[in-house]
């Protein structure tokens, strides 16, 4: 017990990865079980227990946090155009850097092409074998620019926060905080510290419940052994191949980022968020991550709260690089494997739509494959496609919702370091 007290929690959560991986292999029907697999199937669900208590609690906090996190970030700022200023450099940063990521996952697919080392056969009907060349139907029916546009609005808060609607969250909470900062101090300081009172009761809440992810990190990854079957990781390889190399291609350009923009050693930078990181791979959910990443936002990379309680809310909602890469080489993998042949202004079309899927999708497990199912349906491959990916989403969910931790620690790094920058210049003499 004392050895665990003593040992770092990172390294905790690395020890629940190496137990579970090894309880769920053993227990797992794939690979020779000693136990019949309608039993190691109990026993898995019964062993991912904490790590559902642990995102249940998680998800009960997740929405006073965000919610007082940006309102207060924007409230203190107390200076108006400097958060236009703030919000325009963040903005084209999400941007851009989700933009190169569909560039990186376009140029791999054109490069390594793994959908041709999957044979059609086996994942399609004599039907579809026999409409593999038809185009797809961009049609005209899907929702108009001003609409989507209109929906982001938050008409109904209520209703946002019980389907979860993170964007819509998020736009809720910077218009109040902008109003808040338009007010006088004496009127807007009772409601400034009723949230800073949420917000740390929120956080309190965050401590107790990381003490269970070294075990809910265990149960995650047995249970995730037990169903997962080394055939079909084999049948696939290709696939998770590429989606891996456009993932690590993310992740070099953060070091590349981290040193030239932030001016920060990306390795020392890499060992201080590896909570986060391990935390995100264990869990698949940039949400239930978010308080860890404010946490060490702001005790390990001294970046001002202000900073962190602005841009790591923000960035776990609208900042989605790894799932950006995982969606446009999912749709060009399963494109390939159809054999719907796509022209330059199709796929310029659904990098489009990606990028604009990726923004303000909610940071939970599996969520990614839902919206690549819309995404799949523009460019007509029906849900045998998906049901083709869904043997292999977990595991690949884990490493892009590493890829968009990082990205948000990164993104919250650059800011301060610029931010900074401006503040000294605006503080300098004339």
């Amino acid at each position: 017990m004392f050895f665990f007290k003593a040992t770092p929690l990172w390294k905790q959560m690395l020890w629940g990865i190496l137990l579970g991986l090894t309880v769920g292999l053993i227990l797992s029907p794939h690979a020779g079980a000693v136990v019949k697999e309608e039993t190691a199937n109990i026993i898995a669900e019964w062993l991912a227990l904490p790590g559902g208590v642990f995102l249940a609690l998680i998800k009960m906090i997740i929405l006073p946090l965000i919610i007082a996190s940006i309102t207060l970030a924007i409230a203190d700022s107390k200076n108006l155009d400097a958060l236009k200023t703030k919000g325009t450099w963040i903005g084209l940063y999400f941007v851009g850097t989700t933009t190169i990521a569909v560039m990186i996952g376009i140029l791999l697919s054109g490069l390594i092409e793994p959908g041709q080392y999957i044979d059609p056969a086996l994942v399609l009907t004599e039907e579809a074998l026999a409409n593999r060349n038809t185009m797809p139907d961009f049609g005209s029916d899907r929702p108009n620019l001003p609409s989507l546009l209109l929906g982001l609005l938050p008409d109904n808060p209520a209703k946002a926060m019980v389907e979860y609607s993170m964007l819509q969250i998020v736009i809720a909470s910077i218009i109040t905080g902008i109003a808040l900062l338009s007010l006088p101090d004496s009127r807007s300081k009772p409601i400034i510290d009723l949230l800073q009172a949420a917000l740390d009761v929120a956080m309190r809440i965050v401590f107790w419940v990381m003490k269970l992810a070294p075990m809910a990190v265990f149960g995650f990854l047995a249970h995730l052994a037990v169903q997962m079957g080394p055939d079909t990781l084999i049948a696939m390889s290709a696939y998770i191949g590429t989606v891996i190399a456009g993932l690590l291609c993310m992740l070099v350009l953060y070091m590349v980022i981290l040193f030239f923009a932030a001016h920060r050693n990306p390795f020392d930078f890499f060992k201080k968020i590896r909570e986060a990181q391990i935390l995100a791979f264990s869990t698949s959910s940039s949400a239930a991550t978010m308080p860890i990443s404010l946490k060490v936002a702001e005790e390990k990379l001294d970046i001002s709260p202000e900073t962190a309680g602005f841009i790591i809310p923000l960035g776990t909602t609208i900042n989605m690089d790894g799932t950006a890469v995982y969606q446009i080489i999912a749709a060009l993998f399963l494109a390939q494997v159809f054999g719907v042949d796509l022209t330059f202004m199709q796929i310029a079309l659904l990098s489009v739509t990606i990028i604009g899927a990726s923004i303000g999708s909610p940071g939970s497990p599996g969520v990614g494959l839902v919206i690549l199912s819309g995404v799949l349906a523009s460019i007509g491959i029906t849900a045998g496609g998906i049901a083709m990916i869904l043997a292999v989403d977990r595991i690949l969910d884990m490493c892009r919702t590493v890829i968009n931790v990082t990205g948000d620690l990164t993104a919250a790094a650059v800011m301060d370091k610029w931010l900074q920058h401006d503040r000294h210049n605006s503080d300098s003499p004339v």
